[in-house]
Order: structure tokens, then sequence, then C-alpha cells
């Protein structure tokens, strides 16, 4: 069980990320099978509690992590500028570049973890990536956002977690299923509404989402 490793030994680092100058935070833990990039939700950023404590279990499950804030202070206080899904996207494929470059995570395999509009945003990044991303994790995602052309597109393994009390959020997530030709799977969890703040909730995504980011970070190793 994901859930329940102990914490990684060492705290995640402030970067600043690309020609943007993204704050971010990455964490890289010993003999990394992975990269996770994170692409959160309206209202939200890289000092997210949820998503920090989602990000602290996969380092300790041997994954590296990025959390990032895909918006300047100042762009984020356009409200435009937060649903944006097109510029998120552009934003978190500058962000795997910037990775693809650093000494510590070049040599890894990149999944993205989004939350929310940053399922959309996640997704549409993957769809445009040319086969480099090897697994997408949408928790309480928005996959429509992506778009019915771009989910077409999408390559990357990709599993979809949903509360089941997020009744609009599963519909939309079913709907956006019917448009990808990737290995696709959409979990539903028991009692979970849309922040996942019910007890134990956040833990069982943690372990969806751990368990799908190694396989597919595996099969990718395997492939070359």
């Amino acid at each position: 069980m994901i859930a329940h490793l102990e914490p990684a030994l060492s705290a995640p680092v402030p970067v600043d990320v690309g020609t943007h100058h993204l704050q971010g935070l990455l964490g890289v833990p010993d003999a990394a099978k992975g990269l996770v990039i994170f692409a959160h939700g309206s209202g939200s950023g890289r000092l997210s509690p949820r998503n920090n404590h989602v990000a602290d279990a996969l380092r300790a499950a041997g994954l590296a992590t990025l959390l990032i804030d895909l918006l300047t202070p100042d762009e984020e206080l356009d409200r435009i500028n937060v649903f944006d899904i097109p510029l998120l996207a552009d934003r978190l494929a500058s962000a795997t570049e910037w990775a693809m470059e650093q000494p510590d995570t070049k040599a890894l395999p990149i999944g993205y973890f989004g939350a929310s509009t940053g399922g959309g945003a996640a997704l549409l990044a993957a769809a445009k990536a040319d086969g480099r991303i090897k697994a997408v994790v949408s928790r309480g995602g928005r996959p429509d956002l992506a778009g019915h052309t771009a989910l077409s597109r999408v390559h990357a393994p990709t599993l979809l977690l949903v509360g089941s009390l997020d009744t609009p959020v599963i519909e939309l997530n079913h709907a956006a299923m019917q448009a990808m030709h990737c290995p696709v799977s959409l979990v539903i969890i028991p009692g979970a509404t849309h922040l996942f703040e019910e007890p134990g909730t956040l833990d069982q995504v943690i372990n969806h989402a751990g368990i799908w980011f190694l396989r597919y970070f595996a099969a990718s190793k395997m492939e070359k």
C-alpha cells in the first residue's frame, strides 16, 4: 500500500523553473524511478496541503516530485489566466523541458498528476508531448477541458480518480474517456467529494496513483 509508506527523509527544495521563473518544489529520492510533475487546480498551488501530502507519499515510494505554480503571482491576479487551459498546458510543457535538462531528473520517465482544472491541462500537455509523458493521473479532474481532439491524441496511460459524491465530475470523466484511445481507467473513490477532504479518501488516491506511476514508469524503461 503506497499510502502507508514512511515519509521521504529529505524535504523538497525550492526551484526556479524555466524562462518564466515559475516557483516550484523539487524532491528527488535516491534511485528515483520516475518524476511526477503536479498541475494544480484553480485557486491552488505548490503549497497545496493535499498535493504535498500526495507528493510526500510518492517520494517515499521512490518517485521524484515537482510541485509547481504554473502562473506567476501577477498572472494569478487575472482570473481568466487561472482557467486558461492552453496557457497552463504550455507552462506544464515548459516545466517538463526544464526537468529534462536537470542533472537529477533528465534521465527519469515523466508523468503528470493533475487536480481539478489541472487535469485538463495535464492531458492537453500530454497530447502535445509526442509520447514523452509516460503516465497521467487526474484527481477530481476535468479532462473534458483538454478538448475532444487533444484527448484522442493522448498516448500516456491515464488514470482518472473521482469521488463517488462528485456526481457532475464523474459524468464529465465518463464522457472524456469515450474520446481517449490510450489505456485509460476510471476509479471512483467511495465517500469522497471533489476535494477528497473526507478521512482516508486522499490516501486511496495516493495508493492508486503510486501503483499507476510505478507500473507505467517501469514499462517505459523496458521499452528502451
